[in-house]
């Protein structure tokens, strides 16, 4: 039986331009887009690709300009074949000081990032807010001010983001837009002060109901300056008890329908795509969902639940830590890639390249015993994206 969702793919392939001007977006659009059927497409094609994290690729320039370690790692990484990174964009306060003392300073090495991106053939997905908590703080307002789009913080939401945007929005190097990095984490938890900030109140615990606002006030941001691009929450897996944390405040286990609840809830319009991140360490039924028989299983759900919505399954985050040379990383990495590889995820991004505050556990580089990792993921991408050209083909002959 041909999936419907290769048919619907295979006829925006037969008309691909009337069907991107449909979208309204530009004949040729630039970095990725999201498909009127809910796939993936980069120059007009199918794609599905598999990726890194470089978190601090831009901080590591934006604060030491005089060195060059992080700029090398990217051309490195384009030369071994992998397609695009999740960097962030600003970890702390000390990262979005330096935009608001001096965009200029800021946007020299930005610009230095996404032009070495540019040469290497590398796409870049930058992570706006990593530690979103905190930037309320700027203005003194308190954080629950995220769920206003009145508030100073969400005005300066929308000027980092209009900077951006605007700045590279006609670079090829960009793929995507992410808001931060697991909002969803850190909403409607039942001990959230025992996580407030020195002198903090309940009004600066996260509520999914703000979150839901801050999310969608960041994707319509993005909207007035990009018509589309893919904009992506940047969230992990809904906790296994999160619809319990919202209702009850406890931590009773989810059911397969909350889960998917949840999961909708957490990426509202006009976000595009289905966030999570997903990772093989911990079991499944305690990490993920007690329904979930394992990771294979889980992610067929979320699949499910993308092809309703139309929306692509973005996981930006994946992997395992191997401390002590652990004699069985490769076979659960390779496996995890697998069972993503089955469940037709879209986009995939391991954790993490060259973070030398991981070294000996997460951090990937090109000489360490994590170094297959980058062979995996290289070998990885060719199939993904092969895999998706190829069954479009199968498609259209039938």
């Amino acid at each position: 039986m041909t999936h419907p969702r290769l048919l619907l793919l295979a006829a925006i392939l037969v008309s691909s331009s009337n069907q991107l001007q449909a979208a309204d977006s530009p004949a040729n659009p630039l970095g990725l887009m999201v498909a009127p059927d809910g796939g993936l497409l980069k120059d007009g094609k199918p794609y599905r690709g598999v990726g890194a994290n470089f978190f601090d690729l831009f901080l590591r320039v934006l604060h030491h300009p005089d060195q060059d370690s992080s700029l090398a790692g990217l051309r490195k990484l384009g030369a071994t074949g992998i397609p695009f990174v999740r960097f962030a964009v600003a970890y702390n306060e000390r990262d979005w000081d330096v935009f608001f003392r001096d965009e200029a300073e800021f946007f020299r090495s930005f610009d230095r990032v996404v032009k070495t991106a540019e040469e290497a053939n590398v796409g870049l997905i930058p992570s706006f807010f990593w530690s979103f908590m905190g930037f309320p703080d700027r203005v003194s307002e308190p954080r629950d001010q995220w769920g206003n789009p009145d508030s100073q913080t969400s005005a300066r939401m929308r000027k980092c983001v209009a900077a951006i945007v605007e700045r590279y929005k006609n670079s090829p190097a960009i793929w995507a837009y992410e808001f931060g990095n697991e909002p969803n984490l850190q909403a409607d938890l039942p001990n959230a002060a025992d996580f407030r900030k020195k002198g903090g109140t309940e009004r600066d615990d996260l509520h999914s109901k703000d979150m839901v606002v801050m999310l969608a006030e960041f994707a319509k941001e993005v909207r007035r300056h990009d018509s589309h691009r893919p904009i992506i929450a940047g969230h992990s897996h809904p906790r296994a008890a999160a619809w319990h944390n919202t209702a009850e405040k406890s931590w009773t286990g989810d059911s397969r329908e909350q889960t998917i609840e949840i999961l909708k809830r957490d990426n509202p319009a006009p976000l595009d795509t289905i966030a999570i991140h997903i990772y093989a360490e911990t079991p499944v039924k305690r990490e993920l969902a007690a329904w979930a028989d394992d990771h294979a299983h889980y992610l067929r759900v979320v699949r499910e639940l993308s092809l309703r919505m139309k929306r692509p399954v973005i996981i930006g985050e994946f992997g395992l830590e191997s401390t002590g040379r652990k004699p069985d990383t490769r076979e659960k990495f390779e496996k995890l890639i697998a069972d993503m590889e089955q469940a037709d995820v879209d986009l995939a991004a391991f954790w993490v390249f060259d973070l030398k505050d991981q070294e000996g556990s997460w951090s990937v580089t090109f000489d360490n015993d994590r170094a297959f990792m980058l062979k995996v993921v290289s070998e990885a991408n060719r199939r993904w994206n092969e895999a998706a050209l190829r069954r479009i083909a199968n498609a259209e002959k039938h």
